[in-house]
């Protein structure tokens, strides 16, 4: 039986993720990696789009909720989980919960995306509404751990960000050569797993991640040498909302070269590029890559870019460009 020796509250390393990747191959898409030529010359890099919108329940996040429900059944512990999020992990907790035979409890924010409450509930998952802050996310995540939910945080916690961490696993072997690995920056699981993975599997690589002005915490946090727990966030990019964890931000600080800050603007044009160049509908969360490419051409110039396009769950009657 594979267990993972490492605490929740532990900074992980690349054998876990790699038990990680075992423990959940079977449940896991390994999702495509793409490049247009076309778009490769606009940005003056080689970039490989590794598609997470392709995953089960349309983001990254179902292998850190896949390997978190994964190991509370290796560790006999039965029950109904709970968690808050904006959309994408509640959707993924419920599908491996249901897969599983449990039921989860997702705290959403009252101004949630439609498509995800939708996705949440379609995956068997029950959705508890609150107010659109991290306060009220906490306050209605505790009062369910109070009726006897087992907590599943969505990022600051090793077994999810181990989850996480399988993604660059498959891009190492997907893109030989890879220079740089970039990724959306919100609560910190999944920028944080890929550096850890990154690191050890692809020599001389860089990290860097995409993060909106409107929620630029990770960025201050690091330019002040140390984690903020507020900041006014104000961005179209919902799924990057959160304030990034303390396990998070403390591998950020120390194997992420820089996060790059995008407008909104930024963020829609990236949307219709992908569009264009790909005929896919991604999430501005996803789309921050791309606008930090566009907005910091000095870091990616002539470089072999893999960037994690984390996921598609966009709603479709309310796109900010024009298809």
């Amino acid at each position: 039986m594979l267990m993972d020796n490492k605490a929740a509250d532990q900074i992980p390393d690349i054998s876990d993720i790699i038990l990680a990747k075992q423990r959940i191959d079977r449940q896991i898409r390994t999702t495509p990696v793409l490049s247009s030529p076309q778009l490769n010359d606009d940005l003056g890099c080689e970039l490989w789009l590794k598609c997470e919108n392709l995953q089960h329940t349309g983001a990254f996040k179902f292998r850190g909720a896949s390997n978190a429900i994964a190991l509370l059944d290796e560790e006999g512990r039965p029950g109904d989980v709970a968690t808050h999020s904006s959309g994408n992990h509640g959707a993924a907790l419920a599908l491996a919960a249901t897969t599983r035979a449990r039921r989860a409890w997702v705290v959403m924010p009252e101004n949630s995306v439609k498509i995800k409450v939708e996705s949440v509930r379609r995956n068997g998952g029950e959705v508890v509404f609150c107010a659109p802050n991290q306060q009220a996310r906490e306050e209605g995540l505790a009062k369910l751990i109070a009726k006897g939910c087992i907590p599943v945080p969505p990022y600051d916690h090793a077994h999810i960000i181990c989850g996480q961490g399988t993604t660059v696993v498959e891009m190492a072997e997907q893109i030989p050569g890879l220079e740089i690995v970039l990724a959306p920056v919100g609560g910190g699981g999944l920028i944080s797993g890929s550096a850890i993975a990154a690191r050890a599997l692809i020599p001389n690589v860089k990290v860097l991640g995409a993060e909106p002005e409107g929620a630029a915490d990770t960025a201050l946090s690091l330019s002040r040498g140390k984690r903020v727990d507020h900041f006014p966030v104000d961005t179209i990019a919902d799924g990057l909302r959160a304030i990034v964890g303390v396990l998070n931000f403390e591998i950020i600080h120390d194997n992420v070269e820089k996060v790059i800050t995008v407008s909104e603007k930024g963020i829609v044009e990236a949307m219709a590029l992908v569009w264009l160049h790909f005929r896919m509908l991604i999430e501005p969360s996803s789309a921050t890559v791309i606008a930090a490419i566009l907005a910091s051409p000095e870091y990616f110039s002539g470089c072999r870019v893999g960037a994690i396009i984390s996921g598609g769950n966009v709603d479709i009657e309310n796109l900010p460009f024009k298809t």
